[in-house]
C-alpha cells in the first residue's frame, strides 16, 4: 500500500496524496480550476515545478498568474521558448544559459553569425508559432552520465561543462517542441500559457563572464502577463532612452570618455564641471553643518596597508598593479577607509574625543572589466563621497539616526521623493562579538522606524564585517536606485587595533560605521541626469539664465542685465548672436537652460524684462530684482 502524505495549503486545509504524486495532482485535487490556471509549486516555501514529485508532508501553495511568484516562472519558461527558436534557425547553435531577470529573461547563444535587428523580427515570429503550438514542457531526470552523454552527441560543450561541475546526483532536463535544456525548472505547463512578449536587444557577453572565454551573443527580451503591462514597460522604456545619460552627456556638453586615454575615466567638460562643483559645494557646506569635519587623503599607499586591512587577500582583482617607489610597492587606492584609520591612529583618543565624523570626496581606482563599463554608472576611476563615524557603544544609535536623517534630507533636497531602507542582518560566517551585532543591528532598526521609512529586512545578508542599511530611491520613471550605504564595520578596527581610552582608564574598542550619501559622484552624476532628464534643478544648472536682446539696439540693456545678474552670482549668459529669436530660444531650451530673458524695444523702455521658461511658458512685465529674489538660486541648507 502506497504511503499518503498530507499537504498543509495556505488557507490551513489539509489535503492527503499518494508519495510520489505532483504538484499538478495536488492542484488537480483541490479544483480543475485551480489545476488550469496553475503554473508552479511552492513547497515549503520554495518554488517547484508542477512535476516534482512529493515524497513527504509539506506546506503547499499553488502559483498562478496572480500570485508574485509568476513572472519569474514565465520568463523563464519564455527564455526557453526564445531558445527553440534560434534552434530552429540555427540548428548548430551552442546554448549558453537563460535565467529570468527582473522584468525579462536572456539566453546566451553561440552561433555562426552575428545576431542582427532583423534576425530578432525572425526570432519574435518563431517564437509565435511556438506559443501557438502549445508544446507540453516534460521534465526527465536523468544520471550524471545519461546527462553527459546526450549533451556531448548534440554538441553542446556550455552544458557539458555544467553538468562536470554538478556532483553525483539526478539532473533534469525541460523539452518543449524540439528543444531540450539542462534545467531545474520550474516551467509553465506548456508553451501557450505565456504570450504577451517583445525581444528588446543583442549584446556581447563572455561565457561565465570570463574574458578569456569564448564571447557569446546575449539576447534580451521581456515578457509580461498582460498586453496593457508590456506596453507600459515598452513605453518606460522609450522613457529611459530619451534619458539616457550617455546621451544627454554628450548633448548638453557635460563629460566624455576616451577609450584611447582609458576606458571608464570620466573627463568633466567645464558645464559638466559646474554641475559637480554645485554638488560637491553643497555636499561640503551640508557636512559642515551636521557636524562632521573634512579630510583629505593620498591616492596611494605601500603594500603593509593593503595586506593590514585585508583588501589584498580578499580585493586583489579589483585592485591596480603595484607601483615600486624606492623598493616599496605602493597601491593605487580602491577605498578610503584604511586612510581615515591612519589619521584616527596618529593620536591616542580618549572617549572625550568621540564622536568623530570625517567625511572625504575621495577619489578611488578598480579595475572593472571591459564588459561591465556603462557610462558614469560603471568606471574605473570615481570619488567617493565617503565618511567614517567612530563613537562609543553609548554613541552609536543616536549617530545612526542622525545620518539617517542627514541622508533623507539630502535625497530631498536633489528632489527624490521615494526611498526604501533594506536593512541586512548578521550572515553565519562573521567577525565580530554577537552582542556588538546586535547592538548595531538594533540601531538601524530603530532608526529606520524613527523616520518611518518602508524598509525590507534581508535576513543573513549583511557582509561578514557588519549589517548594513542601503537606502534606494525611486527616479522620475519608477526605476529603484541603490544609493546610500551606512556600513558598520566590525573587521578593520581589529585589524588595525584601533582603541581610546574609557572613562574607566582602560583602553576599548570603537564602534566604526561607514557611510556613502551619494555612493560615488559619477553614478550619482549618471542617476540625476536621467532623473531629471538633464533639465536640472536650477540651483544645479550649469547656466541659469541666457540674456537674449532681439536685436542690436538692445545690446546695452541686455549687457547691463547679464552684468547685475552675474554681480548676485547667478550663472548667466549674453547670447547676443546675429541669429533670428525663435532659434536661439530654440538652442537654449535644447540645452536645457531654465531662464531665457528676452529683451525688445518694450522691455528696454519699461525697465523690465519678459521671461521664457525652458517648459515654455512666457512670463512678461516683470521687474528684474522681483524675478531674481523669487528664484532658489543657491541651495543653502536642508
Amino acid at each position: 500500500m502506497s504511503q499518503m502524505i498530507q499537504l498543509k495549503l495556505p488557507d490551513g486545509k489539509i489535503i492527503e496524496l499518494e508519495s510520489g504524486a505532483t504538484v499538478m495532482d495536488a492542484a488537480a485535487k483541490i479544483g480543475p480550476g485551480l489545476a488550469k490556471a496553475a503554473l508552479a509549486g511552492k513547497i515549503n516555501g520554495e518554488v517547484t515545478d508542477l512535476r516534482v514529485p512529493l515524497t513527504s508532508s509539506a506546506d503547499l501553495e499553488i502559483i498562478t498568474s496572480k500570485s508574485p511568484e509568476a513572472s519569474d516562472v514565465c520568463r523563464h519558461s519564455m527564455a526557453h521558448i526564445m531558445a527553440e527558436a534560434v534552434l530552429k534557425m540555427f540548428p548548430d547553435a551552442q546554448f549558453g544559459i537563460g535565467p529570468a531577470i527582473e522584468t525579462g529573461f536572456y539566453y546566451d547563444f553561440k552561433l555562426s553569425r552575428a545576431l542582427t535587428v532583423e534576425d530578432l523580427e525572425l526570432i519574435e515570429k518563431e517564437m509565435e508559432a511556438g506559443i501557438k503550438a502549445k508544446s507540453p514542457f516534460i521534465r526527465k531526470e536523468l544520471s550524471k552520465e545519461e546527462a553527459l552523454k546526450y549533451f556531448t552527441e548534440t554538441n553542446q560543450p556550455f552544458k557539458v561543462e555544467l553538468i562536470n561541475e554538478l556532483g553525483d546526483q539526478t539532473i533534469t532536463t525541460f523539452t518543449h517542441g524540439g528543444f531540450t535544456d539542462l534545467c531545474r525548472g520550474p516551467h509553465v505547463q506548456d508553451s501557450g500559457a505565456v504570450k504577451h512578449f517583445k525581444l528588446l536587444s543583442v549584446a556581447g557577453a563572455y561565457w561565465r563572464g570570463d574574458e578569456k572565454r569564448p564571447m557569446l551573443q546575449r539576447v534580451y527580451g521581456t515578457a509580461f502577463s498582460s498586453k496593457e503591462e508590456l506596453k507600459e514597460h515598452l513605453d518606460r522604456l522609450e522613457e529611459a532612452k530619451k534619458r539616457d545619460h550617455r546621451k544627454l552627456g554628450k548633448e548638453l556638453d557635460l563629460y566624455s570618455i576616451h577609450e584611447e586615454v582609458g576606458p571608464g575615466l570620466v573627463f568633466w567638460h567645464p558645464k559638466g564641471a559646474r554641475i559637480r562643483h554645485e554638488i560637491e559645494t553643497f555636499w561640503k557646506d551640508q557636512h559642515y553643518k551636521h557636524g562632521y569635519e573634512l579630510i583629505n587623503t593620498p591616492h596611494i599607499g605601500q603594500k603593509w596597508l593593503w595586506e593590514t586591512s585585508g583588501h589584498l587577500d580578499f580585493y586583489k582583482e579589483s585592485m591596480y598593479s603595484p607601483m615600486e617607489i624606492d623598493g616599496a610597492d605602493y597601491f593605487v587606492k580602491p577605498m578610503n577607509c584604511p586612510f581615515h584609520i591612519m589619521i584616527y591612529k596618529s593620536q591616542m583618543r580618549s572617549y572625550r574625543d568621540l564622536p568623530l565624523r570625517w567625511a572625504e570626496l575621495g577619489t578611488v581606482y578598480r579595475y572593472e572589466k571591459s564588459g561591465v563599463l556603462h557610462g558614469l554608472m560603471r568606471v574605473r576611476g570615481f570619488t567617493q563621497d565617503d565618511a567614517h563615524i567612530i563613537c562609543t557603544p553609548e554613541q552609536i544609535e543616536n549617530e545612526i539616526r542622525e545620518v539617517l536623517r542627514f541622508s533623507l534630507g539630502i535625497w530631498k533636497a536633489f528632489e527624490f521623493k521615494e526611498v526604501k531602507a533594506y536593512l541586512a542582518t548578521r550572515p553565519e560566517k562573521a567577525v565580530g562579538e554577537e552582542s556588538r551585532w546586535a547592538t548595531a543591528i538594533e540601531s538601524l532598526r530603530k532608526a529606520v522606524a524613527a523616520e518611518g521609512l518602508e524598509c525590507e529586512v534581508d535576513a543573513g545578508g549583511g557582509a561578514f564585517y557588519g549589517p548594513k542599511i542601503d537606502l534606494k530611491v525611486k527616479d522620475a520613471i519608477g526605476r529603484e536606485w541603490q544609493v546610500t550605504t551606512i556600513q558598520f564595520d566590525f573587521n578593520l578596527p581589529e585589524r588595525f587595533d584601533m582603541t581610546y581610552i574609557g572613562s574607566d582608564g582602560n583602553k576599548h574598542r570603537p564602534y566604526m560605521v561607514h557611510r556613502a550619501l551619494l555612493g560615488s559622484i559619477e553614478r550619482f552624476f549618471g542617476v540625476l541626469i536621467e532623473h531629471h532628464s538633464g533639465a536640472m534643478p536650477l540651483w544645479l544648472a550649469p547656466v541659469q539664465a541666457v540674456v537674449m536682446p532681439i536685436t542690436e539696439k538692445h545690446h546695452d540693456y541686455a549687457r547691463k542685465i547679464v552684468s547685475s545678474m552675474k554681480l548676485q552670482g547667478i550663472r548667466c549668459e549674453l547670447d547676443d548672436r546675429n541669429d533670428k529669436i525663435g532659434y536661439r530660444i530654440r538652442n537654449a531650451q535644447m540645452q536645457k537652460v531654465p531662464f531665457m530673458l528676452i529683451l525688445g524695444d518694450q522691455e528696454a523702455d519699461d525697465g523690465k524684462i519678459t521671461v521664457r521658461l525652458r517648459n515654455g511658458e512666457n512670463l512678461t512685465g516683470i521687474m528684474l530684482d522681483d524675478f531674481i529674489r523669487e528664484q532658489e538660486w543657491k541651495k543653502v541648507s536642508i
